[in-house]
């Protein structure tokens, strides 16, 4: 009998894992830990860090019935009509187990929508979830051996300074990432969260400092800019405005910010910063426009936009 190869090129970097829901934990109000099951997910890798995963949900009448698989199943899903593509939203893994076969995500929620808006079909679900209940993730497939993507931190610069900030849709990410630094990194963490009650357990390296911003109906980045523009004065070299000959910093309020190292650059300082999308384009500005850091030492996204909801 021959025996069947696991190498990349035979098994997908990604695919998609029927699931149930096992347990649901509101973590406080406005994060839920949901945490999901399935019959082959001893095969869903666990790269760590900010991994990205998408959380697939049922629709009204038809649930999956219509949800294409296979590697194509993207342009197969976009063809279909409107009222069968089942929609789905990108989250973070908090944790895998393989072992008992389990995923944790954690959701974020605001009453009443929030900033965001009405809720959109996450939200929507999550507040209704319940053991038993179907779903479907995209995820990473352990069997694939080589880089799996959807993973924007660069574990090989966690030795650097570190600045990793971001909103309540980046505590996820910025938690996954913490812990696994390695116990001698140094650095700071800046969380924006709603309110006081958010403040989560995140422990850290003794060198790594986790400060907690709960806005108590402050603005939304009203306490995260400050923050960060008096972190970087601890953390990060003041190298002067950039070279007149370096690229503009000149982002449409319309595209989407979404800029990661492309290579390891040089240099002691390694920045990483997620959440609502003006909110970091503030903070890009500063950092790189202001201040010249390289833009090879950090990584900017926009996680959403205030009043724009996802169309996924």
């Amino acid at each position: 009998m021959t025996e069947v190869s696991t190498a990349p090129s035979l098994v997908a970097p990604w695919r998609l894992f029927p699931a149930e829901v096992a347990r649901v934990q509101r973590l406080t109000p406005c994060f839920l830990r949901v945490t999901f099951t399935g019959d082959d997910f001893d095969t869903f890798a666990d790269p760590g860090y900010d991994q990205r995963i998408k959380l697939v949900f049922p629709i009204p009448v038809h649930g999956f019935r219509h949800l294409p698989d296979g590697t194509d199943w993207y342009p197969r899903w976009r063809a279909l009509p409107t009222e069968l593509r089942n929609p789905f939203r990108t989250y973070t893994t908090r944790a895998v187990r393989r072992e008992v076969r389990e995923v944790d995500v954690d959701i974020v929620l605001h009453p009443d929508g929030g900033p965001y808006g009405a809720h959109g079909p996450a939200a929507r679900w999550a507040l209704a979830a319940a053991p038993g209940d179907r779903i479907v993730l995209m995820g990473p497939d352990h069997g694939y051996l080589g880089d799996h993507g959807g993973r924007e931190f660069q574990p090989a610069l966690a030795g650097r300074t570190l600045l990793l900030a971001g909103d309540e849709t980046a505590v996820p990410a910025i938690a996954g990432i913490v812990e696994r630094l390695p116990a001698h990194s140094r650095g700071e963490v800046l969380l924006e969260v709603p309110e006081p009650a958010d403040v989560l357990d995140l422990p850290a390296p003794p060198l790594v400092t986790v400060t907690w911003l709960p806005r108590s109906g402050a603005t939304h980045g009203s306490l995260l800019v400050p923050a960060v523009r008096a972190a970087a004065e601890r953390l990060l070299p003041a190298d002067g405005p950039a070279p007149a000959d370096a690229p503009a910093d000149a982002v449409d309020v319309d595209d989407e910010l979404w800029e990661v190292p492309v290579g390891l650059s040089g240099g002691g300082h390694y920045a990483w910063l997620a959440g609502e999308s003006s909110v970091i384009r503030t903070l890009r500005r500063h950092l790189v426009s202001e201040r010249g850091l390289d833009r090879e030492s950090v990584a900017f996204m926009g996680y959403w936009r205030l009043g724009k909801a996802d169309d996924a």
